[in-house]
């Protein structure tokens, strides 16, 4: 070998020291108690490959952190001393998510086994409406939401907003919906926020795309079992999308992956607000569905909720309105199944009470489309989302998720 050739080697990190390796353990106690939901010491040992005596120095740390609660005894039919089951705990660290829709704001507070502690969500028409004012209203309901937290002794340690647009750094790049273009969404909800709750510590605040985060929620909370891999639309007043490979969200090379409302079903169709013509969410968003089906396109949750009693009532105008608008679904989903793969699509937001009657067309299409023949009629991969996930949720959870990576930043001072 020449003795001048040099390799170009990627940096290591740093080897892990004494502490780190207790940071990563308690994460892992932690995370295994939250997953098992009630366990004793002698479980987590099982489930971590610690030694009982390592397990039991990392729970009284993480007891004392305020992180998780023991009581009870267990009995496991062998000799020797019973155990006492750990729990996470209810109080204390939480986290707090703020969906920010055109037509309304939803903002939740989860604790740190991902319950649904606190909800609010007040329907407004955010069209139109200046980003500064929009930001601030959300801020007010965040503000109420985190003093109920703050009754149940709730400490949420960091908010995440959900955003129907390209999101970049903090930046809503595009929401067509909104109407914003380019508008710093974490600063000026932090400040407003802050604003409302003088003396007390500002949180941290970042934002994801709601659809991204309403995935994550399905991913966490819905009724997937053994799924890790599916691909996720809400309907709103426009189509979201978002793809979970093998567990993970699929972001994209800018976080701008999942835009399927924007997939053009037809070039010549109707002028969508993104610049495009034709776009899936032309005819299958909120306003597409309620005025095809004859029903005011800005009555919102009221008119959804009209939509889906017309068609139990078997209103035929309503039935073709759906009909139609699960055939564009089904077209634009089979291109992305044939692309990706995933193991099932689930249909959240508004499609959610709808999908009786856009599952027909939807899943016919798939049927004849998917070349994999995995997705005949009545496969069941094609699904309605849980009423246990939504955007609001997925955001709060995130936050946790962080407490549960390293709890050691987030105990109490």
């Amino acid at each position: 070998m020449n003795g001048n050739h040099t390799r170009n080697h990627t940096p290591l990190e740093p080897k892990a020291d004494r502490e780190t390796v207790r940071r990563h353990n308690l994460s892992l106690v932690l995370r295994a108690v939250r997953d098992e939901g009630e366990v004793t010491r002698a479980g987590v040992s099982a489930r971590v490959g610690l030694t009982r005596a390592a397990v039991s120095s990392l729970v009284e740390q993480l007891m004392e952190s305020g992180f998780l609660s023991e009581s009870g005894k267990t009995f496991s039919g062998q000799a020797g001393r019973p155990g006492t089951v750990l729990k996470v705990a209810r109080t204390g660290v939480a986290g707090i998510g703020v969906e920010i829709n055109v037509d309304y704001v939803s903002v939740c507070v989860v604790d740190l086994a991902g319950t649904d502690r606190v909800r609010l969500v007040e329907h407004l028409d955010n069209r139109g409406a200046a980003p500064a004012q929009v930001l601030g209203r959300a801020a007010g309901i965040a503000a109420r939401a985190l003093a109920s937290a703050a009754e149940q002794d709730l400490r949420p340690v960091g908010a995440e907003l959900a955003l129907p647009g390209l999101i970049s750094a903090g930046t809503v790049r595009q929401a067509p919906n909104l109407g914003w273009t380019r508008v710093a969404a974490e600063g000026p909800f932090a400040e407003a926020l802050a604003a409302l709750r003088p003396g007390l510590a500002a949180l941290p605040v970042r934002s994801e795309n709601e659809a991204n985060l309403a995935a994550l929620a399905e991913l966490w909370f819905g009724g997937l079992g053994q799924v890790r891999s599916f691909l996720y639309l809400t309907g709103e007043i426009g189509v979201g999308g978002a793809l979970v490979l093998d567990g993970e969200l699929l972001s994209g090379a800018h976080g701008f992956a999942g835009e399927i409302g924007h997939v053009v079903v037809d070039a010549d169709g109707p002028e969508c607000r993104c610049g495009s013509r034709g776009c899936l969410e032309q005819y299958a968003g909120q306003s597409a569905l309620l005025r095809a089906a004859g029903i005011d396109e800005n009555a919102g949750a009221a008119g959804v909720a009209e939509l889906e009693r017309r068609a139990r009532e078997g209103d035929e105008r309503a039935v073709t309105a759906l009909r139609q608008a699960g055939l564009m679904l089904g077209r634009v989903l089979s291109g992305a199944v044939n692309l990706f793969d995933p193991d099932a699509v689930v249909l959240g937001g508004i499609y959610r009470p709808l999908v009786p009657w856009l599952s027909p067309a939807a899943g016919g299409e798939l049927a004849g489309r998917v070349v994999s023949g995995l997705w005949p009629e009545g496969s069941g991969r094609l699904r309605a989302s849980s009423p246990a996930a939504d955007a609001a949720r997925g955001a709060a959870a995130r936050v946790v998720q962080d407490v549960l990576a390293d709890p050691v930043a987030y105990a109490a001072p």
